[in-house]
Parts: structure tokens; sequence; C-alpha cells
């Protein structure tokens, strides 16, 4: 029973460090982005092309439709290449 238990735990640690969350926002690129600039503008991209309506808004910020998200990343390997995840999490309501 411990055992289940410790697995559980790692797997929700695991969901949170990834941003599985609501509202969150996860992109996957191949390519790496060292330069903290080129890694922002590659967001812009990408979610421009998805449709939505961005603004850069500062250090780490974007307003996404209208919505506030901070700009967090992270370097995984996915079947042993390395990925750069990046995490688009919910701040406060624009008005």
């Amino acid at each position: 029973m411990p055992a289940l238990l410790f697995a559980a735990v790692l797997l929700f640690l695991f969901d949170y460090l990834m941003g599985y969350r609501k509202n969150h926002i996860v992109i996957d690129f191949d390519e790496l982005y060292p330069d903290l600039d080129e890694h922002m503008t590659a967001v812009h991209e990408r979610l421009e092309h998805e449709g939505k309506t961005v603004e850069t808004n500062g250090y780490r910020s974007f307003i996404i439709n209208g919505r506030s998200y901070l700009f967090t990343e992270r370097t995984v390997n996915i079947g042993g290449v390395p990925v750069q995840r990046t995490i688009l999490k919910p701040g406060k309501k624009q008005t």
C-alpha cells in the first residue's frame, strides 16, 4: 500500500511540474532556445499560427486572447531526445 501511495504522489508531482493543469497552455519545441528573446518570439509565432491573439507584456509575460499568462520553460527528455517545453500559466485577468 505505501508503494501505491508513493507512485500516486510521484505521478501528481510529475503532472504538476509538466504543466498539465486547467487553463495552462503547454507547447513543446524540437529546437532548443538558449536565448529568452528567441524563445519568446517562437512562442508568440506558434500561438499566432494557432489563431490566438497574442501580445508580449514585458518580461516572461504574454496576453493571450485578453488573458494574462506567465512564461515558464523546462527541458525534458522524451524518448531520449531533449525537448524544450513551454508552460504558460494563467496570471491575473486583464480588464
